[in-house]
């Protein structure tokens, strides 16, 4: 397996104030690193960072070998979707909405309409393609908002927490049907949350910042385990 994504001593910075520290942090080419931590921590800033929407202080990331910071900015964003708390979906069919992106990118109607029947589909939403967003439950915009993500077919797929404002069972059945789609598409993921049983479900490997730091990497059993420090420890007793 090829790395995907490689980290070097990053570190970012608002107002002056260091947010985000990363020594060294791989991810596999196919794999889903989930990302815990406790609220405030810095996990969305990586996601930020990684989506070049936030310009590190310093430090070099790569993904598939090419150095971020320095690839074609349009090249890289259609490289990458990007999944946030919010489906911020707009007032439009459900249809319209999950072929969006391929639409800015000059898809011809054909297979535009291929993928988002497949990927409707795959989310569950393909009986509400003609419904307009603003009727769609909360779970529902969410699966759109998947939908719309996945139908780039993007190599780097970032989430930050996309589940957070949907009920309990809802976002169990989300994480359900994200985490069995996740393992058969071997696509590289990102997944950010603060919930570690959702990380655990998620996540081939988990990844754990706290107060700005990532803390430790490994399968969520290690990390259970074998806690690399106090601050680990703690914030497992705190779940």
């Amino acid at each position: 397996m090829s790395v995907s994504i490689s980290i070097r001593d990053l570190l970012i910075q608002r107002n002056g104030r260091d947010v985000l520290t990363v020594n060294s942090l791989e991810v596999q080419r196919g794999e889903t690193l989930a990302v815990v931590g406790p609220n405030g921590a810095g996990k969305s800033t990586l996601l930020l960072a990684l989506a070049r929407l936030i310009k590190p202080a310093r430090g070099q990331m790569t993904f598939n070998g090419s150095p971020i910071l320095q690839m074609d900015d349009l090249e890289y964003r259609r490289k990458i979707s990007f999944v946030f708390q919010d489906p911020l979906l707009m007032d439009m069919s459900v249809e319209k909405n999950i072929a969006l992106g391929l639409k800015f990118r000059g898809t011809d109607r054909e297979e535009t309409r291929t993928r988002v029947i497949r990927w409707s589909k795959a989310m569950g939403v393909d009986s509400l393609l003609g419904r307009r967003a603003s009727q769609l439950s909360g779970g529902e915009a969410q699966r759109v908002s998947l939908a719309r993500a996945f139908v780039l077919d993007p190599e780097l797929l970032l989430m930050d927490e996309p589940f957070s404002a949907v009920d309990p069972p809802t976002r169990a059945q989300l994480l359900n049907d994200l985490s069995n789609l996740l393992s058969q598409d071997h696509r590289t993921t990102i997944f950010v949350t603060h919930n570690l049983k959702e990380a655990s479900q998620v996540g081939d490997r988990v990844a754990v910042i706290i107060n700005g730091e990532l803390k430790q990497v490994g399968t969520p059993k290690e990390i259970k385990e074998s806690p690399a420090d106090k601050s680990v420890l703690g914030f497992l007793k705190e779940l």
